[in-house]
């Protein structure tokens, strides 16, 4: 009787559903390897000095000082408190239905009309909550395609867009070709093209997502590329997702400009393709707040947020989080102060990494947004092909000790471009990646022939330069304990 019963016991994977057996969740992309490599041997300034510099998440931590210091003055909000003492613990912990607390919505469209110079007005009853733009993005994909469709992205383009979009929805991602001749911006002959070959796959296509400002480029979409786009799902008849995470970072000119402000110009003629356009928005990037789980998504089409507002019951942002936030963000001294503040600093770390990569050889797509540069480090590679770029990544990860996302992971074409974040460590972290990074080129042929080349030789830098790295790269008690 035993032996029947192991005799027809089935191995445990084939109990389980062809969704949970998949590999199409994209795990085991390069992007995701870089952060297991790292997660195995991080690096710390006084614990582990010679691990992983983890330079492949985008994160901003540059800012977290001033939203602490308006948590320690705002006691009431972190408490679950009314201004006048009384507890709300009740009221939040008990049922709260997915439509979201209606101060929380206020506050979080004037934010969203803030980070866009008040150019653009939010109406709450059109924004729907998420956990995060992970969850705003699928959520989006549930509602306009089905199994099987289309969307169109411009490359290089985020790699968790393989997992966020297509893993459950059964959507499909065709992309749009761009490349460095012209900065990586989108033209209309790439999208013509990319339309093309969905359509030659036999794939119907129901829209076009981009991110502006651009993951992993860091530059924010020209107003003209933006009304080339729009006039272009306007003919086909299709969607535009705007992704937007990333719009309170832009620092310098040209400045971020929203799709929504491209369609309030357009005026009435934008009637046609103005319920076929909708944003996604979250916490994560500008206000330093992944942890926290709060995404959006902005539609003026009624069954769109009607449709994603019940999806969003798979998703939900806690009420105690969304109380806190309603709190922060309705204090309109605290977002102006920080929305000016926080783009100055990752101006500044931003300048950092772009000075202390062309003082070693290597340069960046010119970007002006985003807490990442898009670097171009096909010299230091044996080929210039695609095994190339990974036989470098590798090098770089496992002796150099520095986790970045190479271009390929980003589906970019051309070999060699790596995406560099620079927001979620300290200056000093920044500086020890830079001196890793400097000793590898120097052991290159090919780099210690750019090092020749840059502007700043390696060792001719000015004495308050090589003073002011010195004092860098020796932390002080004090400053050990900040960076961990």
């Amino acid at each position: 009787m035993v032996s029947q019963v192991v005799a027809d016991e089935k191995p445990p994977q084939q109990l389980l559903s062809k969704k949970a057996g998949c590999n199409s969740h994209g795990q085991d992309s390069s992007y995701f390897m870089g952060w297991q490599e790292y997660e195995k041997n991080p690096f710390d300034p006084v614990s582990n000095p010679s691990g992983i510099i983890q330079m492949g998440l985008a994160e901003n931590q540059l800012s977290f000082d001033m939203v602490e210091a308006w948590l320690e003055k705002n006691p009431d909000a972190l408490g679950l408190r009314r201004e006048d003492g009384a507890s709300v613990f009740r009221e939040l912990a008990l049922f709260q239905d997915y439509h979201g607390l209606p101060a929380f919505k206020n506050a979080l469209a004037r934010f969203m009309s803030e980070q866009r110079g008040y150019k653009v007005a939010f109406d709450p009853s059109n924004i729907v909550l998420t956990a995060g733009a992970t969850s705003a993005n699928e959520a989006l994909m549930f509602c306009l395609a089905d199994h099987g469709d289309a969307f169109l992205i411009p490359t290089p383009y985020y790699p968790g867009f393989d997992r966020d979009l297509k893993w459950r929805t059964g959507a499909e991602i065709v992309p749009v070709h761009c490349t460095s001749a012209n900065g990586f911006r989108v033209t209309r002959a790439a999208l013509d093209d990319a339309y093309r070959r969905a359509q030659k796959r036999r794939l119907r296509v129901k829209g076009v997502l981009i991110t502006n400002p651009s993951n992993p480029l860091g530059t924010t979409a020209p107003r003209a590329d933006l009304e080339m786009i729009v006039e272009f799902v306007a003919a086909r008849g299709i969607h535009l997702v705007s992704d937007e995470i990333y719009s309170g970072t832009a620092f310098g000119e040209p400045g971020f400009v929203s799709v929504l402000e491209v369609m309030a110009e357009r005026g009435a003629a934008a009637a046609d393709v103005s319920d076929r356009v909708h944003v996604v928005y979250s916490l994560s990037k500008d206000l330093g707040l992944p942890g926290f789980r709060v995404g959006a998504i902005y539609s003026s089409n009624a069954a769109v947020v009607s449709a994603a507002t019940k999806m969003s019951s798979f998703g939900l942002i806690s009420s105690q989080t969304q109380y806190l936030l309603a709190a922060m963000l309705g204090d309109k001294d605290f977002t102006r102060s920080y929305v000016a503040e926080n783009k100055r600093r990752i101006k500044e770390r931003h300048d950092q990494l772009v000075d202390g990569l062309r003082e070693i050889g290597i340069s960046c797509l010119e970007s002006n947004a985003g807490l990442f540069c898009w670097v171009d480090m096909s010299h230091l590679m044996r080929s210039r092909s695609f095994a190339g770029e990974m036989e470098l990544w590798k090098k770089v990860v496992f002796e150099v000790g520095l986790n970045i996302s190479p271009g390929s992971s980003c589906h970019c074409r051309e070999p060699g471009w790596f995406r560099v974040c620079f927001a979620n460590m300290s200056a000093k972290t920044l500086d020890v990646a830079m001196q890793r990074l400097r000793s590898f080129v120097e052991s290159t042929t090919n780099g210690a022939a750019a090092l020749r080349r840059a502007a700043v030789p390696a060792r001719s830098i000015s004495c308050p330069i090589a003073i002011k790295w010195a004092l860098r790269l020796t932390p002080s008690s004090g400053d050990r304990k900040a960076e961990r």
